[in-house]
């Protein structure tokens, strides 16, 4: 029993690209939580040994964290434009 391609060459390319890009933004968010678990970490190591009073490292986590979020929303969150979004943003900027 033979299976038919149910995608055009061409189609199947553009799904390969989009797969490549999106495995390429996961690897890119592990590497940034990476370096944000180890550069939190470290501060609020000098933090701890230089005893001051005030929780510094919060503020960098805060700053910095809400950059992360937004990291992991446009990976695992957003859905990827799909052509019928395409076409139904041209029929609304047509007017009809």
């Amino acid at each position: 029993m033979s299976t038919v391609p149910t995608t055009t060459p061409a189609a199947g390319e553009a799904l390969r690209e989009e797969a490549v890009e999106r495995l390429k933004k996961r690897q890119d968010f592990r590497a940034h939580l990476l370096v944000y678990t180890l550069v939190i970490a470290l501060l609020w190591t000098i933090w701890a040994l230089t005893g001051a009073a005030f929780p510094w490292p919060l503020i960098v986590m805060g700053a910095w964290g809400i950059g992360l979020i937004m990291n992991a929303y446009d990976v695992y969150g957003r859905e990827p434009i799909r052509e019928e979004d395409v076409q139904r943003e041209i029929e609304r900027l047509r007017g009809t």
